[in-house]
C-alpha cells in the first residue's frame, strides 16, 4: 500500500469517527455496556480499494456530417438490393478481396478488402449543378473506417505496417506477395468497409445524376458501380454527365440530335428512350476507362440499357461487340519488333511479292 493510499484511508476513517460521534451526541446517549440501544445508522463514504476513484469516461468523438449521412442510409433509398452491389464489387474479377493492406497498381496507395483506400484525406467536392439538390460527400478514409464501426488505432497500426512493407519491398514486389500476406482484418470487417464505401458511391451517384431516383434498378446500380470505380475522377466525364443530366447540346456532340431528352430526364417526342440510352452508353464506351478496364466496363455500361432486365447477356454482348480493348504500344525490346512494325513488315513483304509476281508475269 503506498503513502497516498494510506493517507486517503486515514482521512476516510477520521471522517467516519466524527460522523459517528455527532450522531451519538444528537441522540443524547453515551456508549456503555448497559446501553443496548442500537445507534442511528450512519452512511459512511465508500473507500476505493486501490486508493483511486474511477475517472469520468471521455466523451465519444463527434460524428462528422458525412459519416452521419452514411449511417442514415436506408435500403429503400435505392431500387436495387445493396447486397447485390456488394457482391459485384467483392467479385475478384472487379476489385478483388484482400484482408491485408496492399498497394494500388497505379498509385501505390494502400488498399484493403474490396479496394478500400486506407489513407485518403477528406476532400471538398462542390455541387456545380444548380438543378441537383443532392450534395457530394468525400469523407476521409479514417471517417469511413469510423462509420464501419472499426477501431481507429487498428487503422494506424495497419498503415504503419504497410509503410514498412512498402519501404522494404517496393510496390512491384509487394503486389507479388499479396497472396502470402497475413490478414489484418476479418471478413466481417472488410464487408463493413465495403458497405460504407458502396453507400458513399450511391450518395455521390445521386449528386452526379439529378434524375437518379427515376432510373430503373439496374441503371441505378450501374451508376453506383461507376462512381465506386471512378470516384472523384468521374467529374472529368463531361459529355457523359451532360447527357445523363439531359443536356440536349451534349447529345448533339455524340452525333444523335434526334433523340435529345427534355429537362425532366424523359426522352422528347422526336426520339426514343432506347436511342437516348444508347447515346449515354456510347459516351462511356469512348472513354479511356472503358478501354483499359473492358470487362468491368462492359458489365456496367450494359446495365444502362433500359431493356437490360429482359436479357442481361444480350445487353452485355451488344456492348462487348462495340467496345474494343485498348491497343497498348509497348516499348520495343532489342531484337523483338513491335506489333506495329511486324504488321508493317508483313504488309510490305506481301506487296513486294505481288510486285515481283506482276513483273514476272509481264
Amino acid at each position: 500500500m503506498n503513502f497516498a493510499h494510506m493517507r486517503a484511508t486515514f482521512k476516510h476513517g477520521i471522517a467516519a469517527i466524527i460522523l459517528m460521534a455527532a450522531a451519538i451526541s444528537a441522540a443524547g446517549q453515551t456508549p456503555s455496556a448497559g446501553s443496548p440501544e442500537p445507534l442511528p445508522r450512519v452512511e459512511l463514504p465508500l473507500v476505493d480499494p486501490i486508493g483511486v476513484m474511477p475517472a469520468a469516461s471521455p466523451e465519444a468523438p463527434p460524428v462528422a456530417p458525412a459519416v452521419q449521412q452514411l449511417l442514415d442510409f436506408k435500403d429503400s433509398d435505392v431500387k436495387f438490393d445493396l447486397r447485390d452491389l456488394m457482391d459485384v464489387l467483392r467479385d475478384r474479377r472487379h476489385e478483388g478481396w484482400v484482408l491485408a493492406a496492399y498497394p494500388d497498381p497505379k498509385t501505390s496507395r494502400p488498399l484493403i478488402g474490396a479496394g478500400f483506400t486506407l489513407d485518403l484525406p477528406e476532400r471538398e467536392h462542390l455541387q456545380r449543378d444548380p438543378l441537383n439538390p443532392h450534395t457530394f460527400i468525400e469523407p476521409s478514409s479514417a471517417e469511413l473506417w469510423q462509420a464501419a464501426g472499426l477501431d481507429a488505432d487498428r487503422l494506424q497500426s495497419i498503415l504503419d505496417q504497410y509503410n514498412k512493407n512498402l519501404a522494404a519491398w517496393k510496390a512491384k514486389k509487394f503486389r507479388k506477395k499479396i497472396s502470402t500476406l497475413t490478414p489484418q482484418i476479418t471478413d466481417d470487417d472488410a464487408t463493413q468497409l465495403l458497405r460504407v464505401a458502396a453507400i458513399q458511391a450511391i450518395v455521390n451517384a445521386k449528386a452526379y445524376c439529378r434524375n437518379f431516383d427515376s432510373y430503373s434498378a439496374s441503371q441505378q446500380m450501374a451508376l453506383s458501380q461507376l462512381v465506386y470505380q471512378m470516384g472523384f475522377n468521374l467529374q472529368e466525364f463531361g459529355v457523359f454527365l451532360n447527357l445523363i443530366n439531359s443536356d440536349a447540346s451534349a447529345l448533339a456532340q455524340v452525333g444523335d440530335t434526334s433523340s435529345a431528352p427534355n429537362s425532366a430526364g424523359a426522352v422528347g417526342a422526336s426520339g426514343s428512350e432506347v436511342e437516348y440510352w444508347k447515346a449515354v452508353q456510347k459516351s462511356l464506351m469512348q472513354s479511356q476507362w472503358a478501354r483499359l478496364y473492358r470487362v468491368r466496363a462492359v458489365a456496367v455500361i450494359a446495365m444502362l440499357d433500359p431493356q437490360y432486365s429482359d436479357a442481361p447477356p444480350v445487353a452485355e454482348r451488344r456492348v462487348g461487340a462495340t467496345l474494343r480493348p485498348a491497343v497498348l504500344h509497348r516499348r520495343r525490346d532489342r531484337g523483338t519488333p513491335s506489333l506495329r512494325v511486324a504488321s508493317h513488315s508483313r504488309h510490305a513483304a506481301g506487296a513486294t511479292r505481288k510486285k515481283k509476281s506482276s513483273t514476272r508475269s509481264n
